[in-house]
């Protein structure tokens, strides 16, 4: 499952292998951009809960079965 995940604040880049290896991508707007594959919906989940256990605040919630074109798209 391909997933984009946007969240409020800057996601400090050591992060990234606690979430399931998404990739962070900080945006000037002052939000993260989480992209990457996850396994399954177990997976997703995972990654939502620690999402909260940070305190940050979810913005977006994208998933699909096919690859996005472009993971830095501000589309999410």
């Amino acid at each position: 499952m391909h997933c984009r995940i946007r969240v409020k604040g800057h996601l400090d880049l050591c992060w990234q292998q606690s979430l399931e290896e998404l990739h962070i991508m900080q945006d000037a707007n002052g939000t993260s951009l989480l992209s990457g594959c996850l396994k399954d919906q177990a997976a997703l989940y995972g990654v939502l809960l620690k999402i909260r256990s940070l305190n940050l605040s979810l913005l977006a919630l994208e998933t699909s079965e096919e690859p996005y074109e472009d993971a830095a798209s501000p589309y999410v």
